[in-house]
This record gives C-alpha cells, structure tokens and sequence, in this order.
C-alpha cells in the first residue's frame, strides 16, 4: 500500500513516555532534527496516563540522596513553579517520592518539547520499520488517522515500553514470564471527597492497613492485595492509588490486554466500596478517574550491548560507562500461584547504569529506553521508576545527537564525550557525599506528609 512521507528527520523516538520526551528535548536541543511520536493525544505517557508520582530522584532511608537530575529536574522544576509538587514518602520505604499534578505535566511536556523544536505527532501507531538493505533501519510506517504514513531518519530510538520497533526490526529481546513470573498490572483511580483528617485521626495508614488485611482474610469485599498505596494528591481532598492487581494476562496478547482493562476497572470499584465502607474518612469519597489505560510494569526487555543484573545492582557497581544512577530498591510486584501476597522489596546501594545497556545488541542504529531496556527481571524490578528512565531518555537523545553529529554509530560512541554532555546538563554520574532532598530550586519548600 502506498504511503505519504512525513518528512525526513536525523532521529525518530518512538513513544513519548518519559523516556521517549527527554530524549525527543534531549537530541533536539543538539541541533537535531527530532521526530517524536506516540499513541495517545497527549505526551507523557504512564507519567500523565496512569502515575501522579515521580520516584528514583532520590534514594530511600533517613539520609536521602539525591541521584537524579538534568532535564528530570527541569521537569521537576517547570511543575514546582505552578505549585504542582509536594515531597513525600513512599508508603513502603522506596525514596522521597515528587508528586505532581499530571494534567499539569501534560502541558509541561507539550511546553518543554515544542521549545525544543521537536516535531510531535499524536494518534500514531507503529505498523512496521523501513530498511536500507545493508542491516540498518532507514524508516518507519506510522498509522494515523490520515492513514499509513512514513518518517524516514537515520538513528533511532525505542522508548513504546513494549519494545515494539524493536520487535519489528528483529531485535532481540525477552519477554517477561518466560523464566520468572511477569509482574502485575495495575489499573490506577483516584477518589475525590475524602477527608483526610478523619482518615488520620482513625489511624490513618496502620488503620487502613489493618482492615485491608481484614477484608482479604475475610473475602467480603473480593480485593485483590492486603497491600495498597493510597496516597494524597496536590488536590485537597483527593487521593491516587496504587492497589489493583491484574496477573496472568499477558500484555502483548491483544485479547488478554481487553480483558485485563475491564478486571482493572472492576477491582477498582470493588476498592470504592470497601473504602466507603470500612475506612474512616471515605465514607462520602467517589472515584472520579481510573488510569487511561491498565498500567504494565513490563513486557519485552530488548538485549542489549550490556545487561544489567540482580548482582550488578546488590553490589552498587559503578560503570566506567556509566550514564545514570539508580538507587531504587528491587520492587516486584509478583503473580503468586493462588493469588498470594506478591510484592517482594530489595533494598540496594546506589548503583550505575552503563550506557551499553541502552543500545540494541548489534545495532548501530538503535538505542532501546524505558521499560524495555536491557535488563534483568530483577534488575528492572529497581532501575523502572520514572527519575531512572528519564535519565535513560537524556543520556540516550544525547548520544544520538552525538551519532549524528560525528557520523559515529552507537556502539562507537565516545563514552568520555557523552559523559561530559551529561555532567554539563547536571545529570547526576557519582554518588552524593552528602544527603540532599532538593534541587537547585528548593523542592524541599513544597515537603509534606502522605499515606
């Protein structure tokens, strides 16, 4: 079938995920001419659709650090400036989490890519890659509500989550659940009319805690977890949750996708009730949204140049190749046979991330970001919150600026010149010496409590 062109760019990232809009701003503040596409009518993906925190900025413990930064702070920074942040803690010990008001950061991402001179298009699906016949991509064919399209361009890089240009290419990859249980999904809601301070006052966290337990024991109300985040949101009155539990459904089926969607929504309400019910303080609350889609926590992780693993993590392992830090701990939201509990933590030092694990084994031409980089299951389980992956979207948009540049593929990259692209932006490359819960713009100002 014939298509129409798009145009011809130096770089295409597919998907605008966190990842895939730092390393869009990243590679186009270079001088790059950038093509950023995605699916959805709006930027950000998991970040704006499903989430309402970022994590990984900071490491967990009494004496926090602060390990990520760069283009994530100035994200950071653009929403503190409108009021749309607060600092807490997360409901399990993971790090100081910044949350955010994500209808807010929809319009930050649109501000931040269109200043940059990224050529944005929504409502597009890749269909298939285009090659030059001597192993490397020359293009990809986009369905769009004009009908097939094609970009052409010379570097590229997979930021869909799904690993799906890679999949397309024949890149290599795992899928997760092959060797160990995938983790679960989650479709995320947030309810309106809550009263806080009654929720407080009853015993806040250890009291819902408490009853959950009690509910599942019980199996009145059909939850899914004994354990939950509900969390306050930069909304008075309202809180984000992370407590629905989705497994064995594959996300690359399309069937067992439809039906995940709907078991989401389900439990969702299935949580309404019993927080109307049995929970002080919700007795007037509603949902009043659900994620815009179920919330995948992985899929395909594509093979890499490096992959990262479990030892790499639990010895604090510095690359000489280092292009982020990470010191999130293991989070792994299993499928227990007979639906038992199934969120393993792993507490961790500050470790590195090289930059090996962001280019596609063997490839000259592809850089894979996000969820589906190189990696581990476990090793994934940690370096996924979103502070890390849009880390991977600034070191890896640079590195292609840098490939265009110099005519250097990726494997041939000089590391030492990335590096000090990185440094120069603020992207954080050793381990702080001292504690820090705040940018260069006083985060710390907006620091309150949650649940």
């Amino acid at each position: 079938m014939a298509t129409q062109s798009l145009g011809e760019y130096d770089l295409i990232v597919c998907g605008a995920g966190s990842a895939g809009c730092v390393a869009a701003i990243a590679a186009a503040r270079q001088g790059t001419k950038v093509l950023l596409f995605d699916r959805q009518g709006f930027l950000g993906g998991v970040s704006t659709g499903v989430l309402d925190t970022f994590y990984g900025f900071f490491t967990p413990g009494a004496t926090p650090l602060k390990v990520a930064g760069g283009i994530p702070d100035e994200v950071v920074d653009l929403l503190d400036a409108e009021g749309g942040i607060f600092l807490r803690p997360n409901t399990y010990g993971a790090g100081t989490g910044v949350t955010y008001n994500p209808e807010l950061l929809k319009l930050v991402w649109d501000r931040m890519c269109v200043e940059a001179g990224v050529a944005v298009l929504h409502h597009a699906w890749l269909v298939d890659v285009l090659s030059d016949g001597a192993g490397s991509l020359s293009g990809v064919v986009l369905a769009t509500k004009g009908g097939l399209r094609r970009a052409s361009a010379s570097r590229f890089i997979d930021a869909t989550g799904d690993a799906e240009l890679c999949h397309l290419a024949g890149i290599a990859y795992e899928k997760a659940g092959e060797l160990e249980p995938a983790q679960t999904m989650t479709t995320t809601f947030r309810m309106a009319g809550v009263d806080l301070s009654a929720f407080a006052a009853a015993g806040g966290k250890a009291m819902l805690e408490t009853r959950a337990a009690e509910a599942v024991e019980a199996g009145t109300y059909g939850l899914p977890r004994k354990l939950g985040s509900f969390h306050e949101m930069v909304f008075d009155g309202m809180v984000a949750t992370v407590a629905v539990r989705v497994a064995d459904h594959d996300p690359l089926d399309p069937w067992q996708l439809s039906g995940a969607e709907r078991e989401g929504r389900r439990q969702a309400y299935l949580y309404e009730r019993f927080m109307r019910e049995r929970v002080p303080g919700y007795e007037k609350a509603r949902i009043v949204g659900l994620s815009t889609g179920i919330g995948v926590r992985e899929s395909r992780r594509v093979y890499g140049e490096y992959r990262l693993t479990r030892d790499d993590c639990l010895s604090g392992r510095m690359f000489d190749d280092k292009v982020l830090l990470c010191g999130a701990p293991i989070e792994d939201h299993r499928s227990e046979p007979g639906g038992g509990e199934e969120t393993v933590w792993v507490y961790l030092p500050a470790y590195s991330v090289p930059y090996r694990s962001l280019v596609a084994k063997g490839r000259d031409d592809v850089w894979a970001i996000g969820r589906c980089f190189s990696a581990t299951h476990d090793a994934h389980a940690s370096c996924r919150s979103m502070a890390q992956t849009m880390s991977m979207g600034q070191a890896a948009g640079l590195a292609a600026a840098i490939s265009v540049r110099s005519d250097v593929d990726a494997r041939s990259l000089p590391v030492l010149q990335l590096q000090e692209a990185l440094s120069g932006l603020g992207a954080v490359l050793d381990v702080p010496t001292e504690a820090a819960v705040t940018s260069r713009d006083g985060w710390q100002l907006n620091r309150r409590g949650g649940q």
